[in-house]
């Protein structure tokens, strides 16, 4: 083969990337079809998250169920919140197989584990087996809750890359939907089918991850970090539908060698004692860098990544899906085939409502979508609690306020649904370092989901206990969600993932910045235009 060298590159009088134009939203995915085909075949793992997520809710209140496994309130909210235990180990640890193996096969890993956990589920034959399965599928969920959108951001363009990570929370949201509705359809089944067929369905869908993910390609800049150059350059090559040689491809090619060498560069310079030592070094190594993420520069990022997955769970999202049956009766809608059916509304308006992050994140930005969303979010839920507060002893004289209280509920749902369900797993794909890229999305992924954990496990609690004050409850923290969005979160909106240390001001020492600029002179045989720098300045909105 002959050797590659990406010194051949032109790099006299060359082009910023920011100076070609790219379309975003629909226009920008129907333009990269290959890259949306893959973004969308990796987000199965969105499918299984949502299916899993929401298919238990129903299954909870077939009578075959209960008869086969009668649980207390106890026992009912920790058969729910064991998959989210689970998801929170298993998203923990998922990092450093994302940087050892690859994003591709650690996805195929978990799709794997996943097959295991949901064929436990649907063969449960006793409690324990029932339990085993929920968090063995849940260390699966939780592994490609993390790595689908790691995986999605960095094979996307910059134009388009906010709405090919929302794709994940589309496909959980779909999963919601469909495991809704194949609950809604097997209630009326008189033998445990009622619900296995749910639970084993989801089999099905695993079994299609794990062998068609075989069949893309591997994340353009992993590839780069293992030293495979080359084969990066054909995979950008293929992912963009333009040559080798194009200027486009060879400046985001240069771009993205450049983060890689001065991200290796750092480390040589840190720990010279760990180069070239091996797993054992590439391990401490990889501690460090968890480590360097609760320092100055990376402590902001790692903040707001953890607190946008804390008011992502904390407004009060995982409460309804989880128990939407019991909420609907909550709200006097009586009759286990109304709430199943109002419940199935819940996912069609969760479902569609987040086709507005896909096709407009990009051309919006995330900030303006979170404000926006968290007034909508904070109005839904306080008028739920009050209208639940005054009527829930006498929900059979006050029907149509029931009704009043179901709608705002699918307000509350369709804000969420193109804001904190979709950006929660944008933003925090997008603003780290590839370096320790996996790691910090390991470390904010875990804290949804121990928020989630603890939402599974308290919401019945308080549904039974005190009340209305659940809703009161996490309208507090929507209302906390605007005012955490507006002074905190900035717009990254544009920018290409190596390009975040303008937004957060990373790297300000003088020892980094020399070895930047060493590093940019190796690269491209120049110093980086004035212009282009400028430009990159002005785009940083705060």
């Amino acid at each position: 083969m002959k050797e590659f060298n990406e010194n051949a590159f032109d790099t006299s009088d060359r082009i910023s990337i920011d100076d070609y134009h790219e379309s975003s939203g629909l226009k920008g995915m129907v333009e990269n079809p290959y890259v949306l085909a893959t973004a969308l075949f990796a987000s199965l793992g969105g499918v299984l998250f949502g299916y899993d997520q929401g298919v238990i809710s129903g299954i909870q209140e077939m009578e075959t169920f209960k008869a086969k496994f009668p649980m207390n309130d106890t026992e009912n909210a920790f058969v729910v919140a064991i998959l989210t235990l689970g998801c929170w180990v298993g998203c923990f640890f998922v990092g450093f197989f994302a940087d050892y193996i690859g994003r591709k096969y650690s996805i195929v890993l978990n799709g794997m584990i996943f097959l295991l956990g949901s064929s436990l589920q649907g063969g449960a034959q006793s409690i324990d087996y029932l339990f085993a399965g929920r968090f063995i599928a849940g260390l699966s969920i939780g592994g490609l809750s993390m790595l689908v959108p790691l995986y999605q951001s960095e094979i996307a363009p910059r134009a388009i890359r906010g709405s090919l990570v929302s794709l994940q929370q589309l496909a959980v949201t779909f999963g919601i939907l469909i495991s809704f509705f194949i609950n809604y359809g097997t209630q009326n089944i008189p033998s445990e089918a009622q619900w296995r067929v749910p639970f084993c369905i989801q089999i099905a869908l695993g079994l299609f991850l794990v062998v068609g993910m075989f069949f893309f390609p591997f994340s353009p800049r992993w590839l780069m970090a293992k030293g495979r150059d080359e084969e990066a350059l054909q995979v950008l090559s293929k992912l963009r539908r333009i040559p080798v040689n194009h200027p486009r491809l060879q400046e985001e090619y240069l771009e993205i060698k450049l983060s890689v060498v001065f991200e290796k560069r750092l480390v040589e310079h840190r720990f010279p004692q760990l180069v070239n030592t091996g797993a054992a070094g590439n391990f401490k190594i990889g501690c460090y860098g968890i480590l360097d993420l609760f320092k100055r520069n990376m402590f902001k990022r790692l903040f707001i990544a953890c607190a946008i997955q804390f008011f992502q769970q904390f407004t009060g999202i995982n409460a309804i899906i989880y128990y939407a049956p019991k909420i609907m009766k909550s709200v006097g809608l009586t009759g286990n085939s109304v709430s199943l059916l109002a419940t199935g509304v819940i996912g069609i308006v969760n479902f569609l409502f987040t086709f507005v992050t896909v096709l407009f994140l990009d051309k919006f930005g995330r900030k303006k979508f979170l404000l926006t969303a968290s007034v909508g979010l904070s109005i839904a839920m306080i008028v739920v609690a009050i209208i639940v507060g005054k009527f829930e002893d006498d929900w059979p004289n006050h029907t149509k306020e029931g009704w009043v209280a179901v709608a705002f509920i699918y307000i509350y749902i369709a804000n969420f649904a193109y804001s904190w369900g979709p950006i929660g797993w944008v933003i925090p794909a997008e603003i780290f370092p590839l370096s320790v890229r996996s790691k910090a999305m390991a470390i904010s992924t875990s804290a949804n989901w121990m928020c989630n954990f603890i939402i599974g496990l308290i919401t019945p609690i308080m549904l039974s206990s005190i009340r209305f004050y659940t809703y009161v409850f996490f309208a507090i923290f929507c209302v906390l969600s605007i005012v955490f969005t507006y002074f905190v979160i900035p717009e990254t909106k544009g920018r290409s993932l190596e390009d975040m240390d303008a937004v957060f001001g990373g790297h300000t020492a003088s020892e980094d910045a020399a070895i930047l600029e060493e590093v940019r002179e190796e690269i491209y045989g120049q110093r980086k235009p004035q212009n282009q720098q400028a430009q990159q300045e002005e785009k940083v909105e705060h």
